[in-house]
């Protein structure tokens, strides 16, 4: 068979970084970043599409800033949730496949036991709002699309927590962590390495057409930012690390511009059936991150 042709939004974006490194063996992949496409741009975005002429679209770009979303909405919603509608009708247009990557915060977090896919969504912030209106724009677009919502995304690139707590272990003896909040730290480049694995799974437009739909890919196991920053911290070696204690903390002592949901863990059951995947526990990818 013919290689694919994908075409990747966000080239620089911790997420983006990785699936350059899971797709490129599988397909001819073209890497679009800010300065190729202004996502804030229909138009741009129209000619990216037009000019790689692409089999699959992956958006891994977002407007991610969950604080500032609050006050530069606009921005947001343009990058968020305009963007992925304009990618969509042109995808389905061409009959190209989308994948496109949401978030954990569409749900409100009152719940108690992880959400499914078909879970009433109640984003407390702007930047849930927005993603939960590109997640509409996608589907409202009637063409093949995989959305995949993710939780707590942290590597070794870009601005996540993981390089937050590893630096103020070394700067600060004490770090304060909110710990009333749940989720499921992952890893992206388990993300990309499980996107490459559904996109190896589709032969055919059909294939495409009969998985289309809204997947939870994440870590399995939950925990909260604390006891996650404790894994952190504690596996940076004793003489680089000047942090001796991780105080536990409510939200209510760490306001923040947005609030975050409560409890935000996704169960993975859908994408582990109709993908044939089995997701690692949140410490083992962990694990491989600080070995490697």
């Amino acid at each position: 068979m013919p290689r694919k042709r994908i075409l990747l939004f966000g080239e620089q974006g911790q997420v983006a970084w990785e699936l350059r490194r899971t797709l490129a063996p599988m397909a001819d992949l073209t890497c679009v970043g800010r300065t190729g496409a202004d996502l804030a741009d229909p138009d741009a975005i129209r000619r990216a599409i037009a000019a790689a002429a692409p089999d699959v679209v992956v958006n891994a770009a977002a407007y991610t800033a969950v604080d500032k979303a609050e006050t530069e909405t606009a921005l947001a919603t343009r990058i968020n949730a305009d963007a992925p509608g304009v990618m969509a009708a042109e995808a389905a247009r061409r009959g190209a496949l989308l994948v496109h990557y949401s978030t954990d915060y569409v749900f409100a977090g009152t719940k108690g036991t992880p959400y499914t896919e078909d879970d009433p969504t109640g984003p407390l912030g702007a930047y849930g709002r927005t993603k939960l209106a590109g997640e509409e724009a996608v589907r409202a677009a009637g063409g093949s699309h995989l959305i995949f919502r993710l939780c707590w995304v942290y590597g070794n690139r870009g601005a996540n927590f993981l390089l937050t707590m590893q630096r103020l272990a070394r700067e600060r003896e004490e770090v304060r962590v909110v710990a009333d909040q749940h989720g499921c730290p992952t890893w992206s480049r388990m993300i990309a390495e499980a996107t490459a694995h559904s996109l190896r799974c589709l032969h055919t437009p059909d294939d495409a057409r009969a998985v289309t739909g809204t997947y939870h890919l994440c870590a399995s196991g939950q925990t909260t930012w604390h006891e996650f920053a404790r894994a952190i911290i504690d596996a940076v070696p004793a003489e680089r690390r000047r942090c001796r204690e991780v105080r536990a903390i409510s939200t209510a002592e760490y306001p923040t511009p947005a609030r975050r949901p409560a409890y935000s863990v996704l169960d993975t059951t859908k994408l582990e059936r109709v993908f044939g995947l089995r997701l690692p526990d949140w410490r083992v990818s962990l694990g491989q991150v600080l070995e490697g």
